[in-house]
């Protein structure tokens, strides 16, 4: 394989790539894109109370902007009116709200003002935000909703907080209770002569960010991220990213000109890192989506360039496709499309082996069904970046093959988070792709089963990282710490595969294995990557510890039955609960699964599994809000189904 964009991306050195500070790089990406937009922001979604007062109110249902000399404006009047609120270097403020504008406003704020930043997710229960900022110490909560304040307040005695602040209009009797328009406003009256000196003041080892591991089980860790952890981060994506000279013009490049859609958590380091401090670094354009249901509508009204997400987004995306697919003769040819589409994609990479047939396809394909689609998705998508789990590689030939190419990567909170990503330059279907720069990597074997390592084309094990990305250390837990790295490696607990040429594929965790009674090892993820890949299943567990077989819990696509079920001329109960337990349903999931396992080897086969309607979310806490699931919270949810299952 051609090395040579290996070659560039390693030398590749600009003003990101520098050491530093975050507030540093935020600084110089003002003073070289002043004029640029910086955020987009939609009117009608929430009473913002600094619109009117730090910028004009957006049209409903439509998306204002802000440049960067405007963002930066905004910044040193917050920065100013948090020191003004008491807030010294080192203090640990909470940020307790969804993604939107004012979270990067706030974020940059304090993180000028020398604040570490800790993060609180927006589902999480009373019980849990009081663990969040309670375990760091946090001397203050910004807030972006008088109802996620009131949860705050309701744990209050319990904390030990000198202010809570609201992001939208919200009235209170509690004194020390703001709005975020009152903070700019003392930051205004304060002036912002110290804003300098404030940004100087920090260094490259300070903690910039405290970030709590999703909590698969027990409480979740405090993983402490310095600003050299997130600039180094931010540094190995802008070389395998950035505008290097030796790109060609079709490429996925980050830059000045890049323009994404943000609906991911900002709480959670991908979304930090990737849709936030790398693209205010490249001096893009941020626009932020309503609500995570309707980023359908805002693709079309921003038509950015890529968007980063979790794997779950895209199956939705082409589960939606399918959904308004035509019916008769059209809706023939969107199939026809749709399989043509799989098959580009999977040799779109070696174009010698397209052959002049599959190339003539395509491109009535491409004119007649994948132009259609990448219009309704805005029409000027790049690529994707795709990241918080494994993803299909059906999915991602099908995306490649409609011209709208799925990067997927793989990383840690622990690793700030990208360890690697799949280059635009030579992307491999079905792999996560090589290393970033500047990390080394190795794989311990002696934790992998010998089956196992049969199976592996290349060397396998679990995955160790080095790197000026990796943490130093989880807060108030050094047991923890010291458990987590041999010697100066940080264990991932993932069992990861490396090919030839460096590219890493996942396998599984390690701590997930699924160990049947006839001692046989059974990697879950793979099995279950391979049922939701079906048109009929959204989300699989697999099920079978210390059992004979194989089982596992199904949630079903409820659209995708009834699309289904409308072909069939078949009418099926509208309540989720009777359609699951509907014969026609069980019938039809039963073929899948049986299509599932002719693919598998004997002991990996789904033997038995149970349909659940509930579909599981980070709301209803059966997955963690970097959209994991959390295996032991379904099994005892689902305990009934499960004993029911293994008799």
């Amino acid at each position: 394989m051609d090395g040579n964009w290996r070659e560039a991306e390693r030398a590749y050195e600009d003003y990101v790539t520098q050491e530093g500070t975050i507030p540093e790089l935020f600084e110089e990406s003002v003073r070289r894109h002043g004029d640029n937009d910086a955020q987009w922001y939609k009117g009608g979604v929430v009473d913002r109370s600094l619109a009117g007062v730090a910028f004009d109110p957006a049209p409903p249902g439509e998306f204002a902007s802000l440049t960067y000399d405007e963002l930066h404006a905004i910044v040193q009047r917050l920065a100013a009116g948090f020191r003004e609120l008491g807030v010294e270097a080192g203090d640990r403020v909470g940020i307790h709200a969804n993604t939107r504008p004012e979270w990067a406003q706030t974020d940059f704020a304090l993180l000028a003002a020398g604040a570490t930043v800790t993060t609180v997710y927006t589902e999480s229960s009373p019980q849990r935000v009081q663990y969040l900022l309670s375990d760091p110490s946090a001397t203050g909560v910004i807030c972006g909703s008088g109802k996620l304040a009131e949860t705050v307040l309701s744990v209050r005695d319990d904390l030990d907080l000198s202010f809570v602040v609201v992001m939208d209009d919200y009235e209170s009797d509690h004194e020390d209770v703001y709005m975020l328009a009152d903070v700019y406003e003392l930051g205004e009256e304060a002036g912002t002569d110290d804003y300098d000196d404030w940004v100087a003041a920090s260094e490259p080892s300070d903690v910039a960010s405290i970030i709590y591991t999703s909590g698969t089980t027990g409480k979740p860790k405090g993983v402490q991220l310095t600003h050299r952890n997130f600039r180094s981060n931010v540094a190995q994506v802008r070389k395998r990213f950035g505008p290097r000279p030796d790109k060609d013009d079709d490429l996925m490049t980050i830059d000045a000109e890049t323009r994404v859609l943000s609906f991911l958590p900002l709480a959670h380091v991908f979304e930090r890192t990737a849709g936030h401090f790398s693209m205010f670094a490249a001096g893009g354009t941020v626009a932020y989506a309503e609500s995570t249901d309707t980023v359908g509508e805002d693709l079309k009204l921003v038509g950015p360039n890529g968007a980063t997400s979790v794997p779950r987004l895209y199956e939705r995306v082409y589960s939606q496709i399918k959904e308004e697919a035509p019916d008769g003769i059209q809706g023939r040819i969107f199939e026809w499309a749709i399989d043509v589409a799989r098959d580009y994609g999977a040799v779109k990479r070696e174009p010698e082996d397209a052959g002049t047939l599959l190339k003539a396809k395509h491109a009535v394909a491409d004119r007649l069904v994948f132009s259609q689609i990448r219009e309704e998705l805005g029409g000027n998508i790049d690529a994707f970046i795709s990241g918080g789990g494994s993803i299909p590689r059906e999915l991602t030939e099908l995306f490649d093959g409609m011209g709208m190419p799925i990067n997927q990567g793989y990383g840690l909170t622990e690793t700030s988070p990208v360890v690697a990503t799949s280059p635009a330059e030579a992307p491999k279907h079905g792999s996560l792709g090589p290393p970033v720069p500047d990390t080394q990597v190795k794989l311990d074997p002696s934790v992998v089963d010998p089956e196992t390592k049969a199976s592996a084309d290349g060397d396998i094990g679990e995955l160790l990282v080095r790197g000026p990305q990796v943490f130093e250390g989880y807060l108030n837990k050094p047991e923890a710490t010291a458990d987590a790295f041999d010697g100066p490696w940080f264990r991932t607990g993932d069992i990861i595969e490396q090919d030839d040429d460096g590219y890493l594929i996942y396998r599984d965790r390690l701590k997930q294995l699924v160990v049947l009674d006839t001692g046989k090892n059974v990697a879950p993820q793979p099995i279950e990557d391979d049922l939701v890949a079906t048109d009929l299943i959204d989300q699989a567990m697999l099920l079978g510890d210390d059992e004979k077989f194989l089982g596992a819990l199904i949630v079903p696509d409820v659209e995708a039955l009834r699309r289904r079920a409308e072909k069939k001329g078949v009418s099926l109960p509208d309540d989720r609960a009777a359609l699951v337990a509907d014969d026609r349903v069980r019938e039809w999931l039963d073929e899948t699964v049986d299509e599932v396992n002719a693919t598998l080897d004997k002991h990996e086969r789904v033997r038995g599994f149970r349909l659940v309607a509930e579909e599981w979310t980070a709301d209803n806490e059966m997955l963690t809000p970097s959209m994991k699931k959390k295996r032991r919270v379904l099994r005892e949810e689902y305990a009934d189904e499960i004993a029911e299952l293994y008799g």
